[in-house]
């Protein structure tokens, strides 16, 4: 017996307390993504053992201006409906597309990743407020603005829905909103995602690329925000869309300083 490296080594083998999978794979989920997915799971989790009804945190204008209840303008963004397969599917949405945005094009800028969730929030709140694309609740639409954007990232992805066929990503987002349809669930969350996302992408990615000016610059009281709350980790670079590789199905590459 023999202590190594803080644990105790019996007959070959390590005693002791060991590392928990479930929980290293949580703590190593980036900063807004992990808040984000753990929010929508608590709204849910706390729904189905009763603590609320879903009538009381869903985006009203009527009683968001008459009555003040401004929290319905951001308790609506984390409900993803009940426990369900289609919970699930956006759940795992979040954690795969959110993950893989935030650790690749967004890596070591939080402040920019943060800024796109509060535009698609932003935008998808004044979509509702046209009567005929309201939705209760925009939840399902911002995690489908997550794969839209996704998508345009990394468009060239295959992907394999349920092993039975295979894409490129560049048309992920229209294939789960073919599902929806075979699936019986209402499209109109799917699409207002889709038109959330292709404005992000448009003003950030494609325009700039086109030769215009980036207009959707990350605000300084976001950069101001995610240093105060010390989440992500500060960049000493920018990373800079490369205007060499533009194109909508390329996606885009990065390179460093510019």
């Amino acid at each position: 017996m023999q202590l190594v490296g803080g644990r105790i080594l019996i007959d070959g083998q390590f005693n002791g307390p060991k590392a928990k999978p479930t929980t290293g794979w949580y703590n190593s989920l980036p900063p807004v993504t992990k808040a984000y997915g753990t929010l929508c799971l608590i709204f849910t989790t706390a729904y189905q053992f009763g603590l609320y009804q879903p009538a009381y945190i869903a985006l009203v204008y009527e009683r968001v201006f008459k009555r003040l209840e401004v929290w319905r303008l951001i308790t609506c963004c984390f409900f993803l409906g009940p426990f369900s397969v289609n919970f699930g599917i956006r759940l795992l949405m979040i954690a795969r597309y959110g993950v893989q945005l935030e650790n690749g094009p967004f890596q070591r800028r939080t402040a920019d990743f943060l800024w796109m969730m509060l535009f698609g929030a932003f935008t998808l709140l004044a979509l509702s407020a046209i009567p005929w694309l309201w939705s209760p609740f925009l939840g399902v639409s911002l995690v489908f603005m997550l794969l839209y954007v996704w998508s345009r990232e990394f468009p060239n992805a295959n992907i394999s829905i349920y092993g039975l066929v295979t894409l490129k990503a560049f048309y992920l987002p229209w294939a789960m909103l073919g599902m929806d349809v075979i699936f019986g669930s209402p499209l109109l969350p799917d699409l207002l995602g889709i038109i959330a996302g292709h404005l992000f992408y448009f003003l950030t990615v494609l325009h700039p690329l086109a030769g215009g000016r980036n207009i959707l610059k990350t605000p300084k009281w976001v950069h101001k925000l995610v240093a105060r709350l010390g989440i992500g980790a500060p960049a000493t670079t920018q990373a800079q869309p490369d205007r060499n590789t533009g194109g909508a199905f390329r996606g885009r590459s990065y390179r460093l300083g510019g």
